[in-house]
């Protein structure tokens, strides 16, 4: 979930489904469960249908977590001058070991922590891109490449095209952050 209207859909499915919904938030919803709750497939049902879904795996929900937490991380990692490390966050956030972390992720989603970040950091130089308020430069300054050149190299290496042909693009690709693996 990454708007207020996907958290308004899923606590409207939840308290359809007579759950009290106790905090939605990105990724995650706190419900108080009653006893002898036994709807869990009707819920997960509404909630395809809305474009959820619960996630029973433990690995799976710790996967999914990382993905919320490394979208909070690229807002942290461009408003800090000194930002902590990815490794070092994602500990903080979760109390899991980063060697634990990384082993969970590259087995539930085949790629590592570090090439997912890249993947969300380019999602991110698309989005300045398309605002057209930054320069490359300040794009490049802003999510901590070491130069222009080094985030343009990322940009194809990721994209398959480069910064100029995605900006003269007629309509520029764009992926949703659920989307990126």
């Amino acid at each position: 979930m990454v708007c207020p209207r996907c958290i308004s859909t899923v606590t409207r499915v939840l308290q359809k489904a007579g759950l009290e919904v106790n905090q939605v938030t990105l990724g995650e919803a706190t419900v108080a469960l009653p006893k002898d709750y036994a709807n869990f497939n009707q819920v997960n049902s509404d909630l395809l249908q809305e474009g959820f879904e619960l996630i029973a795996d433990p690995e799976k929900q710790v996967s999914e977590k990382i993905k919320t937490i490394l979208i909070d991380y690229l807002e942290h990692y461009q408003t800090n001058y000194e930002p902590v490390t990815t490794s070092s966050f994602l500990s903080e956030k979760t109390g899991i070991p980063y060697p634990q972390l990384s082993k969970i992720f590259s087995r539930q989603e085949n790629i590592t922590i570090e090439k997912y970040f890249i993947k969300l950091k380019i999602e991110k130089v698309k989005e300045l891109l398309s605002y057209g308020q930054l320069t490359l430069s300040e794009i490049a300054f802003n999510l901590k490449y070491s130069s222009v050149q080094h985030l343009s190299n990322q940009f194809k290496k990721v994209t398959g095209i480069s910064v100029s042909e995605y900006k003269h693009a007629a309509t520029p690709s764009r992926n949703s952050l659920d989307a990126l693996i």
